[in-house]
């Protein structure tokens, strides 16, 4: 079967076809991320649900090498923005410099560069910037808009990836609340697991140039024209039953009250431990990104098994922890999890 490209015109109803190019996107970019098969159908589902994208981990996982990969086989412009501590909030709209005459020039910085065809805009080393350069990107993510040189600029296709490590504390700055909640998933890249794997990261030289190994990966298989299109056809194409409805308000009763849903965790006050969140927007991208799962699994209705496989990455990280408890939420926030899945039966 030849690899569908952007130049093969679909339309966008026909799901079928959105399909075979869905799956031949996520082997394009498995090229250049082996071992990492549940975060390549994460973002797959988020590109598909039309969802900004959070991966973090250590460093030298390959979380920039996957972004790259990602926006080379999405296609559209493409900006990129590398987060430091100096950053400012216009850097990302414009740059000055001094011309040959020694006269000051101004020209667009990455996100007006290409205007309205911005397609994937890659912020690496999100927590590296500062707060106030936070606050310009959360309306970028939230509205598709800024305004700048006293007008306003729209960017319809746009898409937002971003990475930022876990290790380096230094010169970094938390997330607040409000720009976590506008990334539709937060997608752990770990290392992988099996010794073929491990083995082939270390010896085969393939794997030592990441950015011959992006080349690799088919240019253009989507077109950023016709996702929006795309993904509100899949929500409308996949439907929810009653009972799996009501499960997923228990989920959601049970993430947001674990003490009333009869949770227990070792070692934590169940009582005290959620201060908010999972919000009605939250529970929504958790059904979205089920709804593009099934899709992608061939069925046009949810199943239970849909929700848990994307639950994690969509609602984890707008669940607020009591002060005490943030500094362990890496491994209390899978434990809750967990025990939702446990404690809330299915249909």
């Amino acid at each position: 079967m030849n690899t569908p490209t952007a130049q093969t015109s679909l339309s966008p109803l026909d799901l079928d076809a959105w399909r075979q190019r869905a799956q031949a996107f996520e082997r394009e970019i498995a090229k250049a991320a082996i071992g990492q098969s549940q975060a390549l159908r994460l973002l797959t589902i988020a590109v598909f649900a039309r969802g900004h994208v959070l991966l973090e981990g250590d460093v030298g996982v390959g979380k920039t090498t996957l972004l790259q990969a990602a926006a080379r086989a999405i296609g559209g412009a493409y900006g990129r923005i590398e987060g430091t501590i100096d950053l400012m909030p216009n850097d990302l709209v414009y740059h000055t410099y001094l011309d040959d005459n020694g006269r000051p020039r101004v020209e667009p910085g990455p996100v007006l560069r290409h205007g309205e065809h911005l397609a994937v805009f890659f912020f690496n080393e999100i927590n590296r910037a500062r707060p106030q350069v936070h606050s310009l990107l959360l309306r970028l993510m939230a509205e598709r808009s800024l305004s700048a040189f006293n007008r306003e600029y729209a960017f319809p296709y746009l898409q937002v990836f971003a990475d930022r490590n876990q290790v380096e504390r230094e010169e970094t700055f938390e997330l607040p609340a409000a720009a976590r909640d506008r990334f539709f998933m937060e997608i752990a890249i770990t290392t992988p697991a099996d010794a073929p794997t491990r083995q082939a990261l270390v010896f085969d030289p393939r794997y030592h140039d990441a950015a011959a190994l992006v080349e690799t990966v088919a240019p253009g298989l989507l077109d950023p024209a016709q996702l929006d299109a795309v993904a509100r056809a899949i929500q409308r194409h996949v439907t929810a039953s009653e009972s799996v409805q009501g499960y997923v308000e228990a989920l959601w009763t049970a993430v947001r009250h674990p003490a009333r849903a009869g949770i227990r965790i070792d070692g934590v006050d169940i009582d005290r431990l959620v201060i908010g969140g999972a919000s009605p927007r939250g529970i929504a991208y958790l059904v979205r990104a089920a709804r593009v799962r099934a899709w992608l699994e061939g069925r046009d209705m949810l199943v239970p098994e849909d929700l848990r496989a994307v639950f994690f990455e969509t609602v984890a990280h707008r669940v607020f922890l009591a002060p005490v408890y943030e500094a362990r939420r890496a491994t209390i926030l899978p434990a809750l999890c967990r025990a939702v899945f446990e404690t809330v039966p299915a249909p």
